[in-house]
């Protein structure tokens, strides 16, 4: 497609968003490790959709009720069990699902992979996704979905306008604001000032019952998803020490140069 054709084709609405929405465990929850230290515990544990894939959502929705979307599908790699996950952002407003039945835990390159050929197969003019899971803080598949098709990418946005066959976007950086213009298909990748999302109302909870999920495997795909990533323990965090008081500045700086040995 030229460029010319992609910018008629943004105007007039015709722009499909595909977005990644993973299953994690909820953000309230306290996390427990396994007692062979293999892994977090899941059973019995609430999960959600991760909150930076939750706020992806919403945008692509936002951007389709501007009239700049025809489609939101919505895209979750794992078990039978992400189509629940599925069925929340289409309850929030998504058209369709696809389910990648894969194995859970897969490593963030076989992730990318998988989406990078979801991405290719239904056309996408925007791939909107969350910065970072909340379950392996990786904050990488966003950048190797773009590596691998090849595609421009802007991420921690806080603020996406679609104009002339781009995208603009505001992301934050250390030194303040920075504002990107990425020619689509373009991947953008959601910070958490970029929106806040919208609860699903009962009668669209109904509605997303009824809505699709096509269910595709790695195999139907062509992608090879064995990792070479291998996790040889998981521990929790060492509690912190309790605080003291001190009574004076000197006190304070004997404290630190002896006892704490952060100053000399």
């Amino acid at each position: 497609m030229s460029e010319i054709d992609l910018i008629d084709k943004v105007y007039r609405g015709f722009m499909k968003i595909l977005v990644t929405v993973k299953r994690v465990v909820d953000y309230n929850v306290k996390v427990r490790v396994k007692a062979d230290q293999s892994g977090v515990e899941l059973a019995n544990v609430k999960m959600s959709i991760n909150p930076f894939c939750e706020i992806a959502v919403e945008e692509a929705i936002r951007l389709k009720e501007k009239g700049l979307a025809t489609e939101v599908v919505v895209v979750s790699v794992g078990s039978k069990t992400c189509q629940e996950t599925l069925r929340t952002a289409l309850a929030l407003g998504a058209d369709r699902g696809i389910q990648v039945d894969t194995e859970d835990g897969l490593d963030s390159l076989a992730v990318a992979k998988l989406v990078a050929k979801v991405a290719k197969e239904e056309a996408a003019d925007l791939i909107i996704m969350g910065k970072q899971a909340i379950d392996s803080d990786n904050n990488q598949t966003g950048q190797m979905v773009a590596a691998l098709l090849d595609y421009p990418q802007a991420t921690f946005a806080s603020e996406i306008v679609i104009e002339d066959g781009a995208a603009q976007v505001t992301r934050e950086i250390d030194g303040g604001l920075q504002v990107l213009s990425v020619a689509l298909p373009a991947i953008v990748t959601t910070d958490l000032r970029l929106n806040e999302p919208r609860f699903a109302s009962l009668p669209n909870i109904m509605k997303a019952k009824r809505k699709p999920i096509a269910v595709k495997t790695a195999e139907e795909l062509g992608v090879n998803t064995q990792s070479n990533v291998e996790t040889v323990s998981v521990a929790s965090p060492s509690d912190r020490k309790a605080g003291i008081k001190v009574g004076s500045v000197a006190e304070l700086v004997e404290k630190l140069k002896h006892e704490a040995k952060v100053v000399s």
